[in-house]
């Protein structure tokens, strides 16, 4: 934004303490010279027949006190206008990081040195500022580049199955056609994917009370048939636990946590709990699953955009795009709530979701 041109603040700091250093000055000065003077007699003999008299301390006097004010003149604008740049000096830091930040480097940080003030709060507040947007950018970064690589793939088998077809018509068969399917679906399953997930980041959607309970049981009925193609055993327990939000945005949560449940689980005799309850002003969901044991170090990647636990068990036909985790941490957050996701000592997940209950929201406004 464009502004008029004004003095800096170093020279107002430098005016202000020269000001008031002169003021000062000038009023001891003129107390003394009151005091002083009130006692000495203005006349031709001075005090006691003996000189001086009033008007030659006045004379004498003035002269000094002439003296003493250019002196504090002086000082207060050059004593201010050192005193005022060390004391603006680490906004000159601050002012300089700010720059390279809106020139996109942010990898640069402040780190001003000495005990805490209000400047070095300050720093160290645009500090931790400066790293959550180098890591925000960072991740942004990798899910473009990401997004993109998970795109090209399906969009350049769907190329070169119509470039096939229209250099060999006879090729388009029922198999042709069901892989240029497959591709097409995977491309706009991703897409799909990435709506709801910007969706969920932005927070915006209309909020109402929703029984999680609801949701659950529909989610498992939506996804009944295929647990029991798989002979997994799917049941939910719990009772009503209520809060507010996007009844569609928490349906897809419980959703993509009961079909990576499914997904990823035992090939046979596998097992299914989805559990709803209130606990302590809060509403919890919780959905635990049988599997195969999984490294400690493969938990938390799971809950980012295109992580794919690698090692556990699932079919070519439920690859996946591995943004089933991402988007129910993304939906999470911003119904602002929590996501736990922990290995079970016997193999498989325990994921738990903690959301604020309706009650306690309505309590707060």
């Amino acid at each position: 934004m464009a502004r008029p041109p004004g003095l800096s603040a170093r020279l107002k700091f430098t005016l202000s303490y020269a000001g008031i250093v002169v003021v000062a000055g000038a009023v001891l000065i003129g107390l003394a010279w009151w005091d002083l003077l009130r006692y000495v007699p203005d006349n031709d003999q001075g005090l006691l027949f003996t000189s001086p008299n009033r008007y030659l301390l006045s004379r004498i006097f003035g002269r000094a006190a002439a003296i003493a004010m250019v002196f504090l003149v002086a000082f207060g604008l050059i004593g201010g206008w050192l005193l005022a740049g060390r004391m603006l000096s680490p906004l000159d830091k601050i002012a300089d990081a700010a720059r390279l930040a809106a020139k996109g480097s942010l990898s640069h940080r402040i780190r001003l040195p000495g005990k805490a003030d209000e400047f070095r709060e300050l720093s160290d507040v645009f500090d931790d500022m400066l790293g959550k947007l180098e890591s925000h950018v960072a991740e942004q970064r990798r899910f473009a580049a990401n997004a993109s690589h998970e795109l090209r793939t399906p969009l350049a088998i769907s190329q070169s199955l119509l470039d096939l077809a229209r250099q060999d018509p006879t090729l388009v068969d029922g198999e042709f056609l069901d892989r240029l399917h497959t591709s097409s679906r995977r491309a706009i399953d991703l897409t799909e994917a990435l709506l709801l997930l910007s969706r969920g980041d932005r927070g915006v959607f209309s909020r109402e009370p929703v029984d999680l309970s609801l949701i659950a049981e529909e989610a498992a009925e939506t996804l009944l048939p295929l647990a029991e193609r798989r002979g997994i055993t799917l049941d939910v327990t719990g009772g009503k636990a209520t809060t507010t939000g996007s009844a569609e945005l928490l349906l897809r949560v419980i959703t993509n946590l009961v079909q990576n449940a499914i997904v990823h689980n035992l090939p046979t005799g596998g097992s299914i709990t989805v559990h709803t309850e209130p606990q302590h002003q809060a509403c919890v969901v919780r959905v635990e699953n049988t599997g195969r044991l999984l490294p400690a170090d493969l938990v938390p990647t799971l809950t980012e955009p295109f992580q794919r636990g690698g090692e556990r068990v699932r079919d070519d036909d439920h690859a996946g795009v591995g943004l089933g985790l991402a988007i129910v941490h993304s939906i999470v957050r911003a119904h602002e709530g929590a996501l736990d996701v922990v290995p079970r000592p016997e193999g498989g997940l325990r994921v738990t979701i903690r959301l604020p209950s309706h009650a306690a929201e309505a309590r707060s406004r």
